[in-house]
């Protein structure tokens, strides 16, 4: 795999091996942010210093704005006509509410992809 999709799939961004959550499901009560503190395949410890991970905001922030102008798009486009613009809203807002673990994930990943080098010649090392 590759550098983008290691992020896609929430693996190690050196390697590519090792899990970054500690479960594969978002939505499990109380692992939402569990993170391992180290990669198990290559030993690569996640964050690198204390509030690395302050960086995920942006990403989160940019992840929330396509969702968002997506949806407005479609809507405008689409359904406008159709349904009222507070129901819209009010789907948006649950959609958004629903999406907040994936989007934690998915920023986090991204981040450390952003800030780590792609070294798959690590896979297997420990």
């Amino acid at each position: 795999m590759g550098k983008v999709s290691n992020a896609l799939v929430l693996k190690c961004p050196r390697c590519g091996g090792g899990e970054l959550f500690e479960s594969k499901n978002p939505y499990k009560k109380g692992k939402m942010m569990s993170m391992h503190t180290h990669c198990s395949n290559c030993g690569l410890r996640y964050e690198k210093e204390q509030g690395f991970f302050y960086g995920a905001m942006y990403v989160s922030y940019m992840l929330n704005m396509a969702l968002f102008i997506t949806a407005t798009v479609g809507w405008y486009l689409f359904i406008e006509g159709k349904i009222d613009w507070r129901i819209y809203i009010g789907i948006y807002v649950a959609l958004t509410i629903l999406l907040v673990p994936i989007i934690f994930r998915y920023s986090r990943s991204l981040w450390m992809t952003m800030m780590i080098k792609y070294e798959p010649e690590k896979r297997g090392e420990r």
